[in-house]
């Protein structure tokens, strides 16, 4: 059947003044397209045309419960977490992001890190990475049993000495013994780059100081780089410039790209990175998150949001959207807030006229 919008009979109501041979060779035309529609139905019973020259599957990163809950300043209750966690392992998600290892005096809100990741339930094939910030959170982490960590730094000198109290170069000699203690216990690394489109005290960052800071985190061990618009200020013109410069000197399938939707860039942010070649996003489940060094930033990108897109072009993620939605329902309901995801919105409305 086809879509609405190009209803025949819609069309030719539209269009009565149309002379009859114009209109036979539209209908001819739509219905030598039909079984081609058919094959990239898109979501929400859309059809859509595959896009060349982007990946064929993507990988999502969840963040939600690290990124997401860290800035939230009612504390989640530790069984909320690991019904949240449980509920987005059910979704077809590879990687989510459960918790970090950091003191509680600066976090609170994950001050219960060790008995959330003990107590999730771990499905095979998806990956359950933490963040840390030093040797002390690492032991921690594998004495937890932890087998994926996440390491940070900036591309902004100005960041990294107001967040982490060091230059760039001092926070990644600090993580070379992080790296080496979690290499020498078969744990897996992944960096982060952070204020790679701009920062908050220096403005806009050369894309050449973000390639250096994530070229050294892959020669250290990281075997992927997520490069973060910590406060959203990118557009598709300097994401493709720092993108332009991040892979001359490392291999586009060792990216990744975490978007801020601060200035509702992220979406086109994403899909610019795709272009070329990147095949990894982070993402937040009902946007949850927020950066404190932005006022009115409104969080991370929504996962529904980049899942609605890409399954929109006929990128596969093997992700269960409806699943996803209903999680994020969940979660919404648990912080008693709205969730940020325009999809998910429309969605959870659709959900609730069917029943």
């Amino acid at each position: 059947m086809l879509p609405h919008w190009l209803s025949l009979s819609r069309f030719a109501e539209a269009n009565a003044d149309i002379n009859n041979n114009k209109v036979t060779l539209l209908v001819e035309l739509f219905t030598d397209r039909r079984n081609e529609w058919a094959k990239v139905s898109g979501p929400a019973g859309c059809t859509t045309i595959p896009h060349q020259g982007l990946p064929k599957r993507v990988k999502i990163v969840e963040v939600g419960p690290r990124d997401g809950l860290q800035n939230e300043t009612f504390i989640v209750p530790t069984s909320c977490k690991v019904e949240f966690i449980n509920r987005l392992s059910q979704t077809g998600l590879q990687s989510i992001e459960v918790t970090s290892f950091v003191s509680p005096k600066w976090v609170p809100q994950m001050a219960d890190h060790t008995k959330v990741f003990s107590e999730i339930e771990k499905k095979p094939g998806i990956s359950y990475p933490v963040l840390v910030p030093n040797t002390k959170g690492l032991e921690a982490a594998i004495g937890a049993g932890v087998k994926e960590i996440a390491i940070f730094g900036a591309a902004s000198e100005s960041f990294s000495q107001k967040n982490i109290n060091c230059s760039i170069a001092e926070s990644l000699n600090r993580f070379q013994s992080v790296v080496d203690i979690a290499k020498s216990n078969d744990i897996r690394i992944r960096g982060y780059v952070s204020c790679v489109c701009g920062c908050p005290y220096e403005g806009p960052i050369e894309p050449t100081a973000v390639a250096k800071v994530a070229k050294q985190m892959y020669d250290m061990g990281c075997y992927e780089i997520s490069l973060g618009d910590t406060i959203g200020i990118g557009t598709p013109g300097s994401m493709r410039g720092v993108l332009e410069e991040v892979l001359k000197v490392i291999p586009p399938e060792v990216v990744a790209v975490h978007c801020h939707d601060t200035y509702g860039q992220a979406l086109s942010n994403i899909l610019t990175a795709l272009e070329m070649g990147i095949a990894t996003v982070d993402a937040s489940v009902a946007g949850l998150g927020g950066c404190p060094y932005a006022k009115g930033a409104s969080g991370n990108v929504a996962t529904e949001d980049v899942v609605y897109m890409l399954h929109g072009m006929s990128i596969e993620t093997g992700i269960d959207l409806r699943k996803l939605v209903l999680t994020a329902e969940y979660i919404c309901h648990v912080l008693n807030r709205t969730t940020s995801s325009k999809a998910g919105l429309a969605l959870s409305g659709v959900q609730n006229k069917q029943g």
